[in-house]
């Protein structure tokens, strides 16, 4: 799943109200899973000047990133961070570890041959789903409208909780960028 879902459904998810706090943790446990990926690939590409072809395909398949990303990608991790959220009543952890949690659960069923080791440090075992949200070769064509529509749903819903003006233009341009990204995907894969 595309990170600008999983910030618009996490954010639809726990933040209520969709302000302040608890906003934020939602946002930053949706988004949390990922943002190794965004800083190794910037750094990669922009920094050390690596051919995309190869950070794509060689560096994020390689042993050094795919620990980074069963750490950041692990249930078990973000599983004990609610655990222990939860029982010091730490709200804001909670949230952002609950919204972590959703992004991985919809990243394991939409990754099919790019999935991560989601039960580090127990296993490296990575599940290899049938489905892909950006591969049409596994079934992307039905995915992408599906997961529009459920962006579009998570965008009416926070709406509808009162979102304020800022967040209406932040998530509608989040929505625009889930729906372009999707449709990029499709024409490219």
């Amino acid at each position: 799943m595309n990170t600008p879902a999983h910030l618009l459904i996490g954010a639809a998810a726990f933040a209520r109200p969709p302000q302040g706090r608890i906003l934020l943790a939602a946002l930053l446990g949706a988004v949390l899973p990922d943002l190794s990926l965004y800083l190794m690939a910037t750094v990669s590409l922009f920094v050390l000047g690596i051919p995309e072809q190869v950070v794509f395909g060689q560096l994020y398949y390689s042993q050094a990133w795919q620990t980074v990303f069963a750490i950041d990608n692990s249930f078990i991790i973000w599983g004990c961070a609610l655990i222990l959220a939860v029982w010091r009543r730490w709200h804001f952890v909670a949230v952002g570890a609950a919204a972590g949690l959703l992004h991985l659960a919809t990243d394991f069923f939409l990754h099919a041959g790019d999935g991560r080791p989601q039960f580090w440090p127990l296993s490296d075992w990575v599940f290899h789903s049938a489905v892909s949200y950006w591969d049409s070769s596994h079934h992307a064509l039905w995915v992408a409208p599906v997961s529009a529509a459920v962006c579009l749903a998570a965008y009416v819903v926070l709406w509808q909780r009162g979102l304020p003006v800022w967040g209406r233009a932040m998530f509608g341009i989040m929505l625009a960028a889930e729906i372009w990204v999707a449709r990029q995907w499709l024409l490219f894969f």
